[in-house]
């Protein structure tokens, strides 16, 4: 059976286990999603199941999207993803809850990290930086030296330096369902999930367990 979810995450709170501790969950607002399109082997050379989310406005989608939803008579859904999966159990128009996911089963969270913009080596890689001391006033999160001037005379691809930090694409793995609130299409996970509050997460079954 398919699995899987577009959703928004709602932000942090906290939930009561039966032995009174609190626990941090992230409450992610997934679905309705509908199935927009099923591709297969014979047609596109693979197979896969493709999902909307998030209803808008018609003037908010160019023709061709809107195009693409009304053959099957589907509202106007700004996010749209797919899913592998070797045989598709669904039909082009069905319509997907949060309720397909249970308390207590794991699964995978992907999203886009909070942008960082350009970012020192502190700050990105958690450098210690120099001294405070011996005449240095200027200098404390500095990299420091990089290459040697002899061999090999520069600086090897992929040293950790300075650069962009965040706006990626994040998985967080084996993530435990907390809850699961069908009327008002809530799932809360155990922990952290990657993005920022109103960011589009997918939620799909976990790969590693």
């Amino acid at each position: 059976m398919f699995k899987g979810l577009i959703g928004r995450k709602v932000g942090m709170t906290q939930v009561f286990d039966d032995e009174g501790i609190a626990r941090p969950v992230t409450v992610i607002e997934a679905g309705p999603c509908y199935v927009t399109q099923i591709k297969t082997e014979n047609n596109d050379g693979y197979s896969s199941v493709q999902i909307g989310f998030s209803e808008v406005k018609p003037k908010r989608l160019t023709r061709g999207q809107l195009g693409h939803l009304k053959r099957n008579n589907l509202p106007p859904l700004k996010v749209l993803r797919e899913f592998r999966i070797k045989s598709p159990d669904l039909a082009e128009g069905d319509e997907l809850k949060v309720d397909i996911f249970e308390a207590g089963e794991h699964v995978d969270i992907v999203g886009t990290s909070k942008g960082r913009s350009f970012a020192g080596v502190v700050k990105r890689w958690g450098f210690a930086g120099g001294p405070k001391t011996h005449g240095q006033s200027d200098r404390w999160r500095a990299p420091g030296s990089l290459g040697s001037g002899t061999t090999p005379g520069r600086v090897f691809k992929g040293k950790k330096g300075p650069g962009r930090m965040g706006n990626e694409r994040v998985t967080s793995s084996n993530v435990r369902v907390v809850l699961v609130d069908p009327e008002r299409n809530l799932l809360a996970v155990d922990g952290s999930v990657p993005g920022p509050k109103g960011g589009v997460v997918v939620i799909k079954p976990a790969r590693k367990q």
